[in-house]
């Protein structure tokens, strides 16, 4: 694990000292327009060049410097140059946008220094005696999800690879539900519930700490499934580390979250999550700031109880944790391998509210806990606190970004007070550098521009709940993000989600017919101006586009996604005869099998299935539900027992997740950029072959 001593690198704060008068004047220096060309298109091409054919980290901090400063560049430009408003409504308009600029600009150096240097955790090996490994508890809480989607964690975590008398398995069930006590008793595992559900999941799992001992907590959310190997990769690093209060893994997800199940872009396109445990975390673990994220997670149980247990005080329990226990001095560590895997959200309703939790309890955090105050933290970690929290008030600039060119292009008030030529030769390469160091630096984790959909398609309603968690903190509830029930029968529009996404575009589609006419055609308005907020326009429309045909919830029948996983089997055929064959994909309820060529098996047998885990058969009864030449094979009434197996053969399965990670397709900004427009203008094809959409 490398880490740069600032503090005492005489050499590279001499550096620093050098470049920075050279950095002031290059950021201040007036130019003429043809100079500002000629400067600008030197400092992208070279550094579109370095990038192309260069990829260690000192280019990368070379990208992220030039990128500051030509930002900065930009912005005193902007700030001494375009500000002279004659109207009090281009006034206020016009230092709206300002700000949103500002907040944008902000956020995009924070994540800059966040991820400056990322560190890359190894292995930490455990002792050869095992007598002398920790304790651990595996918590597993639930409130409303099925049995189905629960069984399958709580065998996985029976499955951990951990001395049996130092693991214990809790199910925590807020529902108290029969059918949960029943399956924990005979699965063999601890069964604890509470008479009131206060506080939600944190009260769920504080109640948890309160009866049970161990060393060590894990956590999962009980539809995160986790493998062997879970305490094999995390635990060395506690007994290395006696500060280290957390070791935080990926959280993986198996099924397609809405967007990418309705946009078709399951692994083609960069899950959302990925950029953060992806890039972010492991940046926020060079300043010892990476979170907490609730799930994939080891704790240590004396930090916890010093700092009073799982944070309450907030809907996002796991940050404030996190940020608590850097408050008392202890270490937080992210390994970046995915230990575990679980369901994303299953509709575009559930996302939405999922991601409103996230930023209101954001919001709370930063009100009530602020990390720029208070004592226990350092530097780097009020600015890593601070950028996921500040992350999340990007609905109120996102929100103006759509709406401002029409300022112009409706109602003629010019909120940037400066030609159009030099808006373009100094916000271009501004603009240029963001997109060449972002891709640099997340293009494996995120394509460009992608991040754009995701932000336009929440801001409309994480607005009033981040506004409101800063007027009054208490505000809101704990909601429940359910999984393993949400199935479309058919393909529907859904118009309530959609229905601010429509009502922008409707806005931009105005501004841009009325430019058109208005600016262009009855020659009103300066030319240059109009055509650089039609650009604008189209850009917004191309966002928007494709943030509505997520709204088209695609068909979902199966009841458990399937993974994609060739796992050699055997089948033993009635007659004797044993057939080798390999599978296509798997879940929780059953198989897909390739038989060899020329083979054939009818539907409606039973027969043993032999599955193989190394040199180690599994071998177990599966009903054919199709035959053919590809099986469909289904479970029955498989005994505990044999689900473990089952289980144990499949999900948990050290090499499950972590051969993906981080294998996504890489392309450049042109590229991906077609490829969003492509999905813009295209997909208007899946709502014509509809022919009836059913509201809900």
């Amino acid at each position: 694990m490398e880490r740069i001593n600032w503090k005492n690198n005489f050499v590279i704060l001499l550096m620093l000292a050098c470049v920075l008068p050279f950095l002031l004047l290059t950021i201040s220096i007036p130019l003429e327009e043809s100079d500002q060309i000629v400067f600008g298109v030197a400092i992208c091409l070279v550094s579109l060049l370095i990038s192309r054919f260069f990829t260690n980290r000192l280019i990368i901090i070379i990208l992220i410097l030039s990128s500051a400063t030509v930002t900065a560049r930009y912005f005193y430009w902007r700030v001494t140059s375009t500000l002279g408003f004659n109207h009090p409504i281009e006034y206020v308009l016009g230092y709206l946008l300002l700000s949103a600029e500002v907040y944008g600009v902000t956020i995009m150096c924070l994540g800059y220094f966040q991820s400056i240097w990322p560190i890359k955790r190894t292995l930490v090996k455990l002792p050869d005696d095992a007598k002398l490994w920790p304790t651990v508890d595996v918590f597993i809480p639930t409130y409303n999800e099925p049995l189905s989607v629960v069984s399958a964690t709580i065998l996985a975590a029976q499955s951990i690879d951990w001395p049996l008398d130092k693991l214990n398995v809790y199910l925590l069930d807020d529902g108290n539900r029969d059918v949960f006590k029943n399956f924990a008793k005979e699965a063999g595992v601890h069964y604890l519930t509470r008479s009131e559900n206060t506080h939600a999941k944190a009260g769920n799992l504080n109640a948890a700490l309160g009866r049970s001992k161990g060393d060590y907590v894990a956590i999962f959310d009980c539809d995160h499934i986790p493998t062997r190997s879970f305490l094999q990769l995390t635990m060395g690093w506690f007994l290395k580390d006696p500060k280290l209060a957390v070791m935080q893994t990926p959280h993986y997800f198996f099924s397609p979250d809405p967007i990418e199940r309705n946009l078709k872009v399951h692994g083609h396109i960069p899950n959302e999550g990925e950029l953060f445990y992806g890039v972010v975390q492991e940046g926020n673990d060079y300043w010892n700031a990476s979170f907490f994220c609730g799930s994939c997670a080891v704790l240590k149980r004396s930090a916890l109880n010093e700092i009073g247990g799982i944070a309450v005080e907030t809907v996002t329990e796991d940050a404030h944790t996190a940020l608590k226990l850097s408050r008392k001095g202890y270490n937080l560590g992210y390994i970046s391998v995915p230990q575990a895997a679980g369901l994303a959200t299953e509709s575009l309703n559930a996302h939405v509210n999922q991601r409103i939790r996230w930023a209101r309890g954001m919001a709370q955090i930063f009100r009530i806990d602020n990390p720029f105050l208070g004592k226990g933290l350092k530097f780097g970690q009020r600015l890593c606190y601070a950028t996921a929290m500040l992350g999340f008030f990007y609905s109120v600039p996102r929100l103006l970004f759509l709406i401002a060119p029409m300022a112009y292009l409706i109602f003629g008030w010019e909120i940037y007070q400066t030609s159009a030529i030099s808006v373009f030769i100094y916000a271009l390469p501004h603009l240029f550098m963001a997109q060449v160091a972002g891709h640099k630096m997340q293009n494996q984790y995120r394509h460009s521009f992608w991040g754009e959909i995701y932000d336009t398609l929440l801001a409309p309603y994480l607005l009033l709940p981040v506004l409101f968690a800063m007027v009054n903190p208490k505000a809101g509830k704990f909601g429940v993000t359910r999984k393993g029930i949400t199935r479309f029968e058919k393909n529907h529009f859904d118009f309530h989600i959609a229905a601010p996404t429509l009502g922008l575009l409707a806005f931009n589609l105005l501004g841009l017919g009325f430019g058109l006419f208005h600016n262009i055609y009855l020659e009103n308005g300066n030319l240059h101006t109009t055509f650089l907020n039609l650009f604008w326009v189209l850009f917004n429309i191309i966002i928007l586009l494709t943030c509505v045909y997520i709204a088209y919830e695609s068909k979902e029948l199966r009841s458990t996604p399937r993974v994609k996983m060739e796992i050699p089997a055997a089948i033993y055929l009635p007659n004797g005869r044993t057939l080798y064959a390999s599978s296509l994909d798997f879940s929780n309820k059953g198989f897909s099998l390739q038989l060899p060529p020329g083979y054939e098996l009818k539907a409606g047998k039973t027969i043993d299935i032999g599955i193989f885990r190394g040199l180690e058969e599994i071998r177990l009864p599966f009903e054919i539900k199709t035959g053919g030449n590809v099986l469909g094979l289904h479970m029955g009434d498989f005994t505990v027992e044999q689900q473990r197996k089952l289980v144990e053969v499949t999900f948990s399965r050290a090499d499950n997740w972590a051969q993906e990670w981080g294998v996504n397709r890489k392309t450049n900004p042109l590229s991906s950029f077609k490829e969003l427009m492509g999905h813009a203008l295209l997909n208007h094809r899946r709502l014509n072959s509809s022919k009836k959409l059913k509201k809900i």
